[in-house]
């Protein structure tokens, strides 16, 4: 067979668009968001082939424009999460008898849909429903997702070709990719369209079949992502597109003997509970269910006097409040020599008043609303705080406004305490916190940085000199699961930097690598003798 046709073309980074003004990408995108706002989606559950409308509704809205009703999402009750599971269980037999490749190329025509003909309608939607800018869309909604669609197909092939080592005269040893049995749990996030696809897909990729969860705050750019799975070709049950009460959900779906496994990005404390709830049931289960997630963040950026103040600046700023700091990568907590900070921070407040806020719909902005009240009275109470607290001053921003949409400015605070409680807690917002140090406690400080909180996702460091960086790198070895050198501690590219962190901050499974895809199947090695033994007596047992 041609190798052309049979594997994968090697995959490259989906190139993204800039939407320059007057651009044609730009007037192409305007016209999809116009189409997306006009009329609300009727969004049902998909059971199998079943497509069901009537049920008890919730309603999308856009976060920056609350009043404005997106789609309309049927809501599952108990017996649609039992159907859809036992349609997984139904559809996985086929799917995963199918050869790796012919699965892989459902996937692979995903990726060309979602750059080429979805393109729009799913930045569109990520726009409206999620509230990014065009850009911050473009990067994840389309590049990041066709990314993790090409690279996993990618990753499959090397799995297969990576076979043992020897099979001595007359033996032929080899290994088989297996899906885990039973079905795969997904449990997706608001913030990220990719990795809500990304958890689905990578599972099925391999064999797997998948009870899916969007979130409830992104069930549009997710729909449409579904929409663009079935037109690609994925059979019916494969992936079951469920939404409804997370509690519902998951009770059912934890307490299942054929639970093969849960794909997880959300908070640590959910993360918590289904581990805890999955130890409860464990002699339950059929097999071990295969548990991988992506959780919290407080991360960090710590610099050294050698640091340069401007490419500094513009990490700490793009780190911190681009996609509202709704990032589980985002800078939210800095450490700062004394020695530059005066400069830096008059060059933060005066770069931190010029940014504009407000609706994505229009361009120039470079940041929009919060996902939601929830999250905006979680951000405003820590800003409240920060006003009120001895300890610690808002120099910058500390604004807030719900009364169109959830609008929460970019906040800088300044602290004399390394353990004040946004330098230590998870805000997941446009909140960043400094602490200038004293350059004569620098050790103690590194020291600081590394154990102050219990999360190590990401981390970045500043610095010129050589020295420091290899000081540095290794003493926050175990910190930051993606560390960046001279650069924000946010933007990880699928197949560039393999993304995901350790302690209360994940699995460090590392989406968008091999490492993933592994966590997903059950090897079975396999030794065929073409010349068994005919007796039981060895050499030493004489005649």
């Amino acid at each position: 067979m041609n190798d052309s046709i049979f594997y994968p073309p090697e995959p490259q980074n989906e190139p993204v668009r800039s939407y320059k003004p007057g651009s044609d990408e730009t007037r192409t995108l305007k016209e999809a968001i116009i189409l997306t706002k006009s009329a609300i989606e009727e969004i049902p559950l998909v059971i199998g082939s079943r497509k069901i409308f009537d049920r008890p509704k919730s309603e999308i809205t856009c976060p920056h424009e609350k009043n404005h009703i997106l789609a309309s999402v049927a809501q599952a009750n108990a017996d649609d999460i039992h159907g859809a599971i036992d349609s997984c269980l139904a559809a996985r037999k086929n799917w995963a008898a199918l050869p790796w490749n012919e699965r892989a190329s459902v996937f692979l025509k995903a990726a060309s849909l979602v750059t080429g003909k979805y393109r729009d309608k799913i930045n569109a939607a990520t726009m409206l429903g999620q509230s990014k800018t065009c850009y911050q869309s473009e990067i994840e909604a389309a590049c990041e997702l066709a990314d993790f669609l090409r690279f996993n197909a990618w990753f499959v092939r090397k799995m297969h070709e990576d076979q043992p080592l020897c099979s001595p005269d007359d033996t032929w040893n080899y290994t088989e990719i297996r899906p885990v049995e039973g079905f795969i749990f997904a449990i997706a996030p608001f913030n990220f369209t990719a990795i809500a696809l990304n958890l689905a897909c990578a599972p099925a990729l391999v064999g797997c079949s998948v009870l899916w969860k969007p979130a409830p705050t992104a069930v549009l750019s997710s729909w449409i992502g579904f929409q663009i799975l079935e037109e690609a070709g994925l059979p019916p049950g494969v992936i079951n597109f469920v939404n409804g009460d997370a509690e519902l959900i998951g009770n059912i779906a934890l307490k299942h003997r054929d639970l093969g496994g849960v794909h997880f990005t959300g908070s640590t404390q959910t993360f918590q509970h289904i581990w805890s709830e999955i130890g409860k049931n464990i002699k339950e289960y059929r097999s071990y269910p295969r548990i991988v997630g992506e959780t919290g963040g407080k991360d960090f950026v710590f610099a050294h006097h050698s640091a340069d103040i401007d490419q500094l600046l513009t990490a700490l700023i793009r780190g911190a409040f681009e996609y509202q700091g709704q990032k589980c990568s985002a800078a939210s907590r800095a450490y700062i020599p004394r020695s530059i900070w005066p400069e830096l921070r008059d060059k933060l407040v005066s770069e931190i008043n010029k940014i504009a806020v407000g609706s994505p719909e229009n361009f120039s902005n470079f940041m929009a609303a919060v996902i939601d009240e929830k999250s905006f009275e979680k951000i405003r109470s820590y800003i409240d705080y920060a006003r009120s607290a001895q300890d610690a001053e808002i120099i910058c921003g500390g604004k807030y406004d719900q009364s169109v949409g959830y609008f929460i400015w970019p906040t800088l605070i300044e602290t004399n305490n390394p353990y004040f409680r946004t330098m230590t807690e998870e805000i997941f917002g446009p909140v960043l916190t400094v602490w200038p140090y004293d350059d004569e406690d620098y050790d103690k400080v590194i020291s600081i940085c590394e154990s102050s909180t219990d999360y190590a996702l990401t981390g970045a460091i500043f610095a010129k000199n050589r020295e420091v960086i290899s000081q540095l790198s290794r003493v926050f070895e175990n910190c930051a699961g993606n560390f960046y050198i001279n650069d924000k501690p946010t933007g990880a590219v699928v197949g560039q930097q393999p993304f995901g962190g350790a302690r209360r901050s994940g699995t460090n499974d590392k989406a968008g690598s091999i490492l993933n895809l592994y966590r997903w199947v059950s090897m079975r090695t396999v030794k065929e003798n073409f010349n068994p033994a005919s007796h039981y007596r060895y050499p030493h047992m004489g005649e």
